[in-house]
């Protein structure tokens, strides 16, 4: 969603509702964007709270999507044989 400094200041609470529930909301002056509005979810803990408040991570609104685990190969030793070995 796009809203105009204007019409951002007419409907604030709106605006902010819509972007709690997981709308990216992009801030125009002269119809170019200057600013983005993204909500944090309610049922977020503190450390994902502050994380997103601090523009380390977005929230889209929907379940979070990981990558694939990385598949380990049978030639390499593990990070613990590894650990082991270096204490020897």
């Amino acid at each position: 969603m796009s809203v105009a400094i204007r019409e951002l200041k007419a409907s604030l609470s709106r605006v902010l509702s819509r972007a709690q529930s997981g709308e990216i909301i992009e801030v125009t002056s002269h119809n170019k964007p200057i600013a983005r509005i993204i909500g944090i979810p309610e049922h977020a803990e503190p450390g994902l709270r502050g994380l997103i408040a601090g523009g380390a991570v977005s929230w889209g609104g929907g379940k979070p999507v990981h990558e694939l685990p990385v598949a380990l190969t049978a030639r390499a030793p593990s990070v613990s044989q590894m650990v082991l070995e270096d204490r020897r």
